[in-house]
C-alpha cells in the first residue's frame, strides 16, 4: 500500500526524475496488479446518469470521453466490451498498432491511466497517431505541460516498466450521496475542522517537507515518512478523529466520517475485485495518503490477503 501525496500539489521544483529511486524500490516488489485512485468509466457513467443523487461528483472527478468517442465511435460501455474482448485475445507479442488501438479503447472507456501504460510501452518513434488514436488523443497521452500525477508518473510508468498492460481504477464517489445535499453549512463545518491546532501542525509539517524535496533520495525519504505508522496515526487523529468529536447540531463531522469510511470500504472492495480472479497476486495500491490506514484495516480483515510492510519495500529490505 503506497500512500502518496497528490503530486499535482507539489511545487514545480519537484522534477519527474526525482521519482526514479521510488520507482526502483517499487519495481523490486514486482507487483502483478497496480491500482490507482481514479474513477472507472462505468462508475463515472453512474455519477453522470444520477446527478440528483450524487451532486457534482461527475463534473468534479471524471474527465469525460468526448474526444475518444469522436475518434473511435465508441461509448464507454462499448469501449469496455471491446477492451474485454481485445485483452482476452491479446497476443504474446503485440504490434505497435495493437498498442495504439488498445490505448484508444482505454481512453474511450475513461481509463486514461491504462491508456498511458500502452503509450509508454510503445517505442518513442511509435508514439504517434493511427490505429484509433487521432491528434486530440495523442495530445492527451503526451501530457505536455500537465502537472505531475501519481496515476501516470508512478503507477502507469511502473506498470509499463514491469511489462503490465494496464492499471485498475478503484476510486468511488457513490458515497457522495450522503453529503451531496448537506449545503454550505457542511463545508463550513469541515473548514472549522481544518483550523484545529493538530491540523495546522500537520499542514505546516507537510509544507516544510515538500519544500525540502530536492533530489530522488529526499523524495524516497519523504515517502517513507508519510507511509510510517506514526504519520498515519497523526493524520487520522487530526482529521477523522476530530470529525468524530465535532459538536454541531447536525453532527456534520460524523456525517463526514461516515462518507469517508463508506468511500474507503467501496474502494477496498474494488481493490479486492481487481485481483479476485488472481489468487496470490502481488498487488500495489497507489492512493492518497489519508486512505492508507483505512485500506490496511479493511484489507487486513479479509481472508487470502496478506499485507506487506511498505517500509520494507521502500527501504530495500523486502524479500519475496
Amino acid at each position: 500500500m503506497l500512500a502518496t501525496p497528490h503530486l499535482s500539489g507539489m511545487p514545480a521544483s519537484v522534477r519527474p526524475e526525482y521519482l526514479e529511486p521510488l520507482l526502483d524500490r517499487l519495481a523490486e516488489f514486482e507487483p502483478e496488479v497496480i491500482t490507482v485512485e481514479a474513477l472507472s468509466g462505468q462508475d463515472c457513467g453512474v455519477l453522470q446518469d444520477h446527478p440528483a443523487l450524487f451532486g457534482s461528483a461527475y463534473e468534479d472527478y471524471c474527465l469525460g470521453t468526448a474526444e475518444a468517442q469522436r475518434a473511435t465511435g465508441l461509448t464507454v460501455p462499448a469501449a469496455l466490451a471491446a477492451i474485454k474482448k481485445t485483452m482476452a485475445d491479446w497476443p504474446a507479442s503485440p504490434t505497435p498498432g495493437d498498442r495504439r488501438r488498445l490505448a484508444s479503447l482505454f481512453l474511450a472507456a475513461n481509463d486514461r491511466a491504462s491508456a498511458q501504460v500502452q503509450w509508454l510501452r510503445l517505442a518513442p518513434d511509435e508514439r504517434r497517431a493511427g490505429d484509433g488514436l487521432d491528434a486530440d488523443l495523442v495530445k492527451i497521452l503526451e501530457r505536455k505541460g500537465g502537472k505531475l500525477n501519481e496515476n501516470y508518473a508512478i503507477a502507469a510508468k511502473l506498470a509499463a516498466r514491469l511489462g503490465l498492460d494496464r492499471v485498475y481504477s478503484v476510486d468511488d464517489h457513490s458515497a457522495d450521496a450522503i453529503v451531496a445535499d448537506a449545503g454550505e453549512a457542511f463545508g463550513a463545518a469541515l473548514s472549522e475542522l481544518r483550523k484545529s491546532e493538530a491540523a495546522k501542525a500537520n499542514r505546516a509539517d507537510f509544507e516544510r517537507r515538500i519544500q525540502a524535496l530536492s533530489s530522488g533520495q529526499s523524495v524516497l525519504d519523504y515517502y517513507r515518512h508519510i507511509n510510517s505508522p506514526a504519520h498515519q496515526r497523526a493524520v487520522v487523529a487530526s482529521d477523522f478523529g476530530s470529525a468524530a468529536r465535532q459538536e454541531t447540531p447536525q453532527l456534520y463531522g460524523r456525517q463526514y466520517l461516515a462518507w469517508w469510511e463508506i468511500r474507503n470500504l467501496r474502494m477496498v472492495a474494488n481493490i479486492r475485485a481487481a485481483f479476485g480472479d488472481r489468487p496470490g497476486a502481488r498487488v500495489l495500491a497507489v492512493v492518497g495518503a489519508s486512505h492508507k490506514p483505512y485500506f490496511e484495516a479493511y484489507l487486513d480483515m479479509m481472508q487470502d490477503v496478506d499485507l506487506v510492510d511498505t517500509d520494507e519495500v521502500l527501504s530495500g529490505n523486502w524479500k519475496r
